[in-house]
């Protein structure tokens, strides 16, 4: 059976049982502590824990996920996948544990002719929490008792790990035979390959406190519970496909067999073939549905993901023989493989493509001249009897080359070298303290930032009213500068308890003007934040002297705000206009807006 038939089955399986058919959220998850979506709920929280009504009392949705902690091990095991798809049925204080039993028993177990999946039924082990009994009722109107085990809190409780909602779980495991391990259930195979997982049914009944680990208290029922499923749409594709792992299935093995055929190599000869051929597939596929979803290769979160993934697909190739560039020959065996699932793949290929294939061209480049350093550098170690790269060393691949620290990490190690990735970090964490302290210098203006700090803790808040007038009657609260008192001719930082003038931010320049009180004059000619919630002017004394305590009126030159904003709404219209003649991968990447000029900075993968 098809992946894409056992992802239509899913859905119509729980559709025609009352279920609302949800699509599939982005890969970008809106959840800012996630890279991305990682399971099939996030896209569902807001509504199993209660911050927001659910608009349906049932959902089912096949939902597109990338986890990221385990790309070492993916080719390494048959389990380990960077993309993956879940499916699920949810339910928001509807049904509970003996419904969400029956449903997945009916399509696990049900004919192929009735829209089942037709796994054997003799086969199906569930597991349950400990002292789940209403669970292991639920079960046994289907299994015999001895093929229900309870298990423990690591295997079958699940909880976010804070207070909220928790509950137990019951996991579907599906006995492939003898031939992939001892008999006893899943409670007796460690490793899972024989009582494979395919289905974790989370029943979020309790409401947990804080604690550390699994020891936290329960402090009593939710109101209102819900069910969350997980069914891994992989594993269940090569049960019914008949083969041994997620690669071999029809979304991931033509990119394998094509990789094979390209390298002149047979898959199942040898193990560290199989294992690059099997890494070339996972992240193909990773990177072109990561790359469907909007992300671009970059140098920080998501873009490294996807850059790291790109670059070990090509570099695997390499190390298999292949020289030449292998995306655009890979990259649309992929598309053919996933289009029936998610069509806008075939639409959208030509965006799609364009990133992908330009990104390997820049790392072509970036692999030759950080290869032949890193070779010359291993093997000056070898010859001194040195089994560890210095972080400097390892700091100027990455600096100077472009050579990512896990690809430095991965080609040291295959030549039996370590790499000091201690020492690297420290470099890297010094870098950026010397950018943090640049960015800081220039709001500071080179001042003792806790000169700024006692300003806030005495007086509070700046009264920041540039969206609402150009003109305030302001105090001085403090002179900040090498002197309390300041006069004609000289520069320094004044903070007022208000101020009509914008701060620089967001590439568009800080406002000029004047302040003026009795018996003098001062220039402004840069504004700042300091520090959070206070703005500080940098100013030329013209006439008098300034000090603190001042009555002074604060006043915006209006030409120079009006071109400020005109610029950046250039910015925004230049933007607009590359999108649409570039294509939605032209992202803004920074700008700079001052009267009479404009810059925009945009990444573009562009061919």
């Amino acid at each position: 059976m098809q992946t894409a038939e056992i992802r239509r089955r899913f859905l119509e399986h729980f559709e025609a049982r009352g279920h609302t058919v949800v699509a599939s959220a982005s890969l970008v998850s809106p959840d800012p502590s996630l890279l991305f979506t990682v399971a099939g709920m996030v896209p569902f929280i807001p509504y199993l824990t209660g911050r927001e009504p659910a608009p349906y009392p049932r959902a089912t949705s096949v939902q597109k996920c990338v986890r990221t902690l385990d790309i070492e091990e993916v080719g390494k095991t048959t389990r380990h996948g960077t993309f993956f798809q879940m499916n699920g049925n949810f339910s928001f204080g509807d049904y509970f544990k003996a419904e969400a039993i029956r449903f997945a028993w009916e399509l696990v177990t049900g004919s192929v002719d009735d829209g089942g999946l037709g796994l054997a039924a003799d086969r199906i082990w569930p597991t349950v929490y400990l002292d789940d009994d209403e669970a292991f009722e639920a079960w046994q109107a289907y299994v015999p008792a001895e093929r229900i085990q309870r298990r423990g809190m690591d295997d079958n409780y699940w909880s976010t790990g804070a207070s909220g909602p928790a509950g137990p779980c019951s996991e579907i495991h599906y006995d492939r035979g003898p031939a992939y391990g001892p008999d006893g259930g899943p409670e007796n195979d460690p490793t899972g390959d024989r009582f494979l997982e395919i289905w974790n049914l989370v029943f979020m009944q309790f409401e947990r406190g804080d604690g550390e680990g699994k020891d936290f208290p329960i402090l009593g029922e939710l109101p209102r519970k819900n069910i969350d499923t997980g069914m891994g749409l992989e594993r269940v594709a090569f049960l019914l496909q008949g083969v041994d792992n997620m690669y071999e299935i029809d979304e991931v093995a033509p990119v394998l067999r094509r990789a094979a055929e390209l390298a002149g190599v047979t898959y199942g000869a040898d193990h560290d073939t199989d294992v690059r051929l099997r890494v070339v597939a996972d992240h193909v596929r990773s990177g072109l549905m990561i790359i469907g979803d909007g992300v671009t290769p970059g140098n920080e979160g998501r873009g490294y993901i996807l850059r790291r993934l790109l670059r070990r697909a090509v570099r695997s190739m390499r190390l298999l023989g292949v020289e030449g560039a292998v995306l655009p020959t890979l990259l649309p065996v992929s598309r053919d493989a996933m289009s029936p699932s998610y069509p806008d793949l075939a639409t959208d290929f030509e965006r799609i493509s364009s990133v992908a294939y330009a990104e390997e061209e820049a790392f072509a480049r970036t692999l030759v001249a950080g290869t032949a350093l890193l070779d010359t550098a291993v093997t000056q170690l070898k010859d001194a009897g040195t089994p560890q790269l210095p972080g400097a060393q390892a700091f100027q691949l990455h600096d100077t080359y472009g050579f990512p620290i896990d690809l430095t990490l991965e080609m040291a190690a295959e030549q039996g070298v370590t790499v000091d990735e201690a020492g690297f970090r420290a470099l890297m964490a010094e870098q950026r303290d010397r950018a943090r302290a640049d960015a800081r210098s220039k709001r500071t203006g080179g001042v003792d930032v806790s000169r700024f700090s006692e300003l806030l803790a005495q007086h509070g808040p700046t009264d920041w009213l540039a969206y609402e007038t150009l003109r305030t009657e302001s105090r001085v609260l403090g002179v900040v500068g090498d002197a309390d008192v300041a006069g004609p001719g000289e520069l320094t930082r004044v903070v007022l308890d208000a101020t009509p003038f914008y701060a620089e931010s967001g590439g568009q320049v800080a406002d000029a003007g004047h302040l003026v009180w009795d018996g003098g004059r001062a220039e402004v000619v840069d504004v700042q934040r300091p520090v959070k919630g206070l703005v500080a002017h940098q100013v030329r004394v013209l006439e008098g002297e300034l000090r603190g305590g001042v009555e002074l009126a604060a006043e915006v030159d209006l030409e120079w705000r009006r071109s400020a904003c005109q610029a950046h709404s250039g910015t925004h219209v230049v933007h607009a206009a590359l999108r649409r003649v570039l294509g939605p991968q032209a992202l803004q990447a920074g700008s700079y807006n001052r009267p009479g000029y404009l810059r925009l900075d945009f990444a573009w993968q562009g061919r």
